[in-house]
């Protein structure tokens, strides 16, 4: 597909444009892992980047994060440059990644690992904290508040005071979505969610990732393309760091140069009479 993918769709009610990538290249060595990628996520859907493995969907997501600095290219964030934040800069950007494992902290709690994501709402500080106030008081309450809401959304409330090694994969999926969601995130990134989860877990994934589009942003990196045809809006395919197609699921689905990408098939192009 020629489509540019910084572009929204026409068809679509016009949505607050919260991250666009222009042109993004990055380079390890010799390597071209980004060749001027391009791509625009608005509020209230989500988008979903794909690839066979080595495409190039986890840089995209280390230079969104930070990780990374592009070789050439811009990133905007809600209009504004973005070229010197680091991944401890995210929560405050409103910005959220889950991992492609878990990533949870084993010494703690299941309702410790996702206080951790709901600390930036924290408002009495070091100090107030150090001298136990009234005010520190109340603000632990309200993060344990939020922190249990985001755990009974995700269904794993019940075991909150576990530790995570206690738990099956699945639940423990579920933890380090809560912890991101605890943060209240404008734009929320999926590495892999749906990795090492039963048929059941990822319907159930389907369902939650689908209720998202109401309060934020979603950019999913998957391998599974039932999730990904289920839940997005528009789907971005990476192959070699290039972008090879970009637009609705059915769109992508269909495309010849996807299907040689995931089939390792040589794209010809259509032969001319008399040429």
């Amino acid at each position: 597909m020629s489509e540019d993918p910084t572009r929204t769709d026409p068809e679509a009610p016009e949505l607050p444009e919260l991250l666009r990538l222009r042109e993004v290249t990055v380079r390890f060595g010799g390597l071209v892992a980004l060749d001027a990628v391009s791509l625009t996520v608005p509020s209230g859907r989500v988008t979903g980047v794909i690839g066979p493995n080595g495409a190039g969907k986890t840089t995209l997501f280390n230079v969104i994060c930070g990780f990374v600095r592009p070789r050439r290219g811009e990133l905007r964030w809600r209009g504004r440059p973005l070229s010197r934040h680091r991944p401890h800069d995210l929560a405050r950007l409103g910005i959220a990644r889950t991992l492609q494992g878990v990533g949870l902290f084993p010494g703690l709690t299941v309702l410790e690992n996702v206080l951790v994501g709901a600390d930036r709402h924290a408002r009495s500080g070091f100090l107030g904290d150090l001298l136990a106030l009234p005010r520190a008081d109340r603000d632990e309450r309200a993060l344990r508040e939020r922190a249990m809401a985001r755990l009974d959304r995700l269904g794993v409330a019940g075991v909150a005071g576990r530790l995570p090694g206690e738990l099956p994969y699945g639940v423990r999926k579920r933890v380090a979505l809560a912890r991101a969601l605890a943060a209240e995130p404008d734009l929320l990134l999926l590495d892999e969610p749906a990795a090492g989860l039963s048929a059941g877990e990822i319907a159930e994934l389907a369902e939650l990732v689908r209720g998202l589009r109401e309060e934020l942003a979603v950019v999913l990196v998957e391998h599974h393309m039932d999730l990904v045809m289920d839940v997005c809006d528009r789907v971005l395919v990476l192959d070699f760091g290039r972008v090879i197609a970009h637009g609705t699921p059915a769109e992508v689905r269909d495309d010849p140069a996807v299907v040689a990408a995931y089939l390792g098939e040589e794209v010809r192009e259509p032969e001319v009479p008399g040429a």
